[in-house]
Parts: structure tokens; sequence; C-alpha cells
């Protein structure tokens, strides 16, 4: 039988090191390359196609669970299994829906390392013993239904009217309304969905209508003008899942609707407002968040601004501009 043939991807000589000495009690699984930054995993993995693995979350240049997405487009036969210190459950929701098959808890290697590899190659979902309240998907990497819309739009009353009709579609689906935006737009949107006859007052106090500053929302999970991912995970799951409780119905989604990388986008972060727009489709898969958001189209400029343009309306499902908002 040919030995399993593993590839190490661990900024950390320590923890290679540990892995190294757990794989000599089973030597049919053979290490056929180490690396330290996700950007070179993803290469080692087009080039190599291993069998299997081992995948940290907090990498340099590419974050794991973004390389683990990237390696299922290059080598899809690859098993992943993350092993990681971040033992937030979200993020092991995130890293399984992201491409993987297993994750691992660091702190719990030494005993659960070999037995998570055992329940891979056999086809199966191994978590880490003390991360095992999160509930097992069904399908490694299957992504939920969700829409992640954006609207290019001309002056504020479009933006307003167009948020507004998504704020009360959601509404009357029962599902629970989610604003991240400026205060003099969240104070708009609150003045149209009255005179639409909606009770907001009402939809507040009960939680069904939750209105967010952008500001202070990025302020949670940016570090040094870039949204960290872990952070992000850890914040925005968290009040998806807060916002998801208060729902009419049983299985009522949530919508949210904002500005979070516009507002980047305008303060010239390009990069910051891609990759933020990368990881909301990627905590949209996870909870079904129906998402839209809202790019001014003067923040944009002809030919200089085409690539990123571009690069916007890919991370998105669907794409208006003002004529058919």
């Amino acid at each position: 039988m040919p030995p399993i043939r593993v590839l190490v991807v661990e900024d950390h000589r320590d923890w290679r090191n540990l892995v190294r000495l757990l794989f000599q009690m089973r030597p049919e699984w053979q290490v056929i390359c180490e690396v330290s930054d996700g950007l070179e995993a993803v290469l080692k993995a087009q080039e190599l196609k291993p069998d299997l693995i081992l995948l940290d979350i907090g990498l340099p240049k590419l974050n794991g669970i973004e390389a683990a997405r990237r390696i299922r487009q290059h080598s899809p036969n690859s098993k992943i299994i993350f092993l990681s210190m971040n033992n937030s459950l979200d993020v092991v929701q995130v890293a399984l829906s992201a491409g993987g098959h297993g994750y691992v808890y660091k702190a719990s290697a030494q005993s659960d390392l070999l037995p998570a590899i055992d329940a891979v190659l056999r086809g199966e979902q191994f978590v880490s013993s003390t991360l095992r309240v999160y509930k097992l998907t069904d399908t490694p990497g299957q992504k939920a239904p969700h829409c992640h819309e954006v609207l290019f739009y001309s002056d504020d009353a479009v933006f307003l009217d167009s948020f507004a009709r998504f704020i009360a579609a959601a509404l009357k689906a029962g599902d629970v309304a989610v604003v991240l935006a400026t205060e003099s737009h969240r104070d708009s949107l609150i003045h149209r969905l009255k005179a639409r006859g909606f009770d907001i007052d009402a939809a507040i106090r009960h939680g069904t209508y939750i209105s967010l500053d952008v500001a202070e929302t990025l302020s949670a999970f940016m570090i040094n003008d870039m949204p960290d991912s872990d952070r992000f995970f850890e914040v925005v799951g968290a009040f998806i899942r807060a916002a998801a409780k208060p729902g009419k119905r049983e299985h009522s989604r949530v919508a949210a609707c904002g500005e979070c990388a516009p507002l980047l986008w305008a303060q010239g972060k390009v990069d910051a407002a891609i990759r933020l727009e990368q990881l909301w489709d990627q905590i949209s898969s996870t909870y079904q968040v129906d998402s839209f958001c809202g790019y001014a189209l003067s923040s944009f400029h002809g030919e200089k601004d085409q690539d990123v343009f571009q690069s916007i309306c890919a991370e998105h499902s669907a794409v208006y501009s003002q004529g058919n908002s």
C-alpha cells in the first residue's frame, strides 16, 4: 500500500517538530514537504497534490482559511485538517465550510491529531472533543444558499430607497434585518420604513430590526487598516447568531445591508475593502445570510478603478446599477 503523502503548513518550528514526532508512530504517513506561509502552501499543494494537508490558520501572507479555499481549486482530492490554537466555534465552522475535513485544537493535538487523520482518511469528519458542541456539517465545503448583492448608486435617494426595499422584504418575510451604516443613513432608513407602514420601534424592541454604526463595527475587527479574519469571524458571527434568535419563524434568516466595505473603499483602503467583501461572502454562506451593500458611483473613476470595480463585482452574486436598483 503506497504511503500517505502529507504536506505540513505551520509557521512555528516547535509544532512542525511535534508533527514529525507523532508521525514516527505511523511510518505509512510520509511528510513530503513543510512550508510556513499560506501562499507557499497553495503553490505546493498545486505542485505536489498531497493526500493530506495539515494546515494552521494564523499564517503569514495568506491565512489558512483562504489558503484552503484556493487549495480546493488546485488539489480537490487533498484532505485538509486544520491544526489551530483558535477555539472559536465560529472559526471552526468557517474553516470546515472553506474545505476542511477536520479541525484539531492545538492544546489537544497530542491526543487528537492521529485519531483525526485516521478519521479523515476513512472519509469521516473530525473535530477535537473540546469543540464538539459545534454541530458537524453533513458535507465538508458545502456552501449554504445565500445572496450577496451589490448596488452602485448615483445619489443617496437611490441608496436609501433600495435599502428600504431590501429591509422591508426581509421584515415582511419574518426575517431579522441588520443595518450597518452611517448615522445619517440609519436615521433616514428608519424614516422611510415608518413611511411604508412598518412599526420600526416595535421591531427594535423585539430584536427583529438591528441598527449598527458602521465605523464602530469596523473598529471591532480591523488591525493595521486590514480586516483581521479571526476577529471578523468572532465579532460578526456573534452578532449574526444573536440576531437570528428573535426571528418570528423557527428557521428565520438574517438579512444584512450596509456600507462596511464601501466605507473602506471611500477611505482609499482598496485592498481592505476587497478582503472584507471576501470575508463577508464566507460568513454569509456559513450562516445563510442574505446581504446587500452599496457603493457610490462617484467614488469610482473610469479606467483607473476598472480592475477594482471588477474585483468587487466578482465577490457578489448579483450586481445592480442605479437604473435597475
